[in-house]
């Protein structure tokens, strides 16, 4: 059965993480694997996760199975920090996922059973997994302009004139705030513009929440979903705990459904949770427990609301302190744009040769697109890594 297979193309990220462990530089950077790292390069444990999982250890009472939707308190807490007092409950279902892919993968699905013939429309570039998570459920995507990579600005006029033209019905898909891999978002302006075109066009958004509370805070940052569900009949929210809990092993996402009355919110309760049961049956528990310990507890969810300040403030911080370095070492280059990023990623601006050779001759690591992370950076190592930026510059 096997013989006819030939091998898949590796993960670029995976590959770099290989190569990465495979360095034996002391000073090697790794600027490439999508995880939030503190100074000293862990992906910490949260202290208020290690709280709630005790509480979780000595009170739960069984491993039993949870639905196809997973458990409804987690569902309720997060649907509440998604949509916030302005939710139209009456008209939302949202059920737990396998982290925000699996979130994805199941609305891939419900597209694919709703509207088979619609388009799914991207930002170019998208997180990379977008495109194999959609794409292999047998969605057709579309790319509309996002990212001006000579210019490091929102192509905004382009990407409107791009959706005014997309058919009734169309799904567009969005990122709600620290866009994977430009770190560049719309004004709140500008997503008052896109709303509206959505709205004229009779175009589904589909959100993509990954890293909710890590530009301002979890309300701000929430704008885009809130604003839309107000103003649209029919939407998709996809987010994930992986960042802003660090859960990212735990598998923990959300999949909300907007529909245009109660009714029609209960048909498409009955289609989700068929879909799941035809794809991996029920999610995992552990994590979503944990979350929902802590958004149902005032005392953890205050914890939580400052180890998430202390990340974000962090990022932010290296962001500022690699944009100075380089205007200070590489004043004739324009490296703008990385202050004005948000999120744990961003482009750098260079090319793949340029790339390569930071990684050959100075053990820096990104993918070739020269996308880094952010979290990477550290006071320790910032000015060694600017020094390795402007030297690869300096020889073309």
């Amino acid at each position: 059965m096997f013989e006819s297979l030939q091998p898949a193309q590796a993960d670029a990220i995976l590959g770099l993480i290989a190569e990465y462990g495979n360095d034996p530089r002391p000073e090697k950077i790794d600027l490439g694997v999508g995880v939030y790292r503190t100074e000293d390069g862990k992906t910490p444990v949260l202290k208020v996760v290690k709280c709630a999982e005790q509480i979780l250890i000595d009170t739960q009472e069984s491993k039993s199975y949870i639905g196809t939707a997973g458990a409804a308190d987690f569902n309720a807490a997060m649907q509440a920090l998604i949509f916030g007092d302005a939710s139209p409950d009456d008209r939302l279902t949202t059920i737990q996922a396998p982290g925000g892919s699996g979130a994805l993968r199941v609305a891939a699905g419900m597209i694919m059973r709703a509207s088979p013939g619609a388009s799914v429309w991207v930002s170019e570039p998208t997180w990379a997994n977008h495109v194999p998570l959609l794409s292999g459920a047998g969605v057709t995507l579309k790319p509309y302009p996002y990212y001006d990579t000579d210019k490091h600005v929102i192509r905004f006029d382009e990407m409107l004139a791009t959706l005014r033209a997309a058919p009734a019905g169309d799904v567009v898909l969005l990122h709600a705030c620290c866009h994977n891999p430009s770190g560049l978002d719309p004004s709140i302006e500008q997503w008052q513009a896109i709303t509206e075109v959505l709205v004229e066009r009779k175009l589904v958004p589909f959100i993509d929440m990954a890293y909710q509370g890590f530009v301002d805070d979890i309300d701000r940052d929430a704008y885009p979903v809130r604003l839309m569900a107000e103003r649209v009949p029919e939407m998709m929210v996809v987010t994930s705990c992986s960042k802003n809990f660090g859960l990212y092993r735990d598998r923990v996402g959300t999949l909300s459904l907007l529909a245009t009355d109660s009714a029609t919110r209960d048909i498409v309760s009955s289609q989700v949770n068929n879909l799941v049961r035809t794809i991996y049956s029920v999610p995992p528990d552990h994590g979503a427990a944990v979350v929902s310990l802590i958004l149902h507890d005032d005392e953890l969810r205050s914890a939580w609301i400052a180890e998430l300040a202390e990340m974000r403030e962090r990022i932010i911080a290296m962001r500022a302190l690699l944009h100075d370095a380089l205007v200070e070492k590489a004043p004739d280059h324009d490296f703008s744009h990385l202050a004005r990023a948000t999120g744990m990623f961003c482009f750098l601006g260079i090319t793949v040769e340029q790339v390569a050779r930071l990684k050959k001759d100075f053990g820096v690591y990104m993918v070739d697109s020269s996308r880094i992370n952010v979290a990477g950076i550290t006071p320790a190592n910032v000015t060694y890594l600017a020094d390795s930026i402007v030297a690869t510059l300096q020889d073309g």
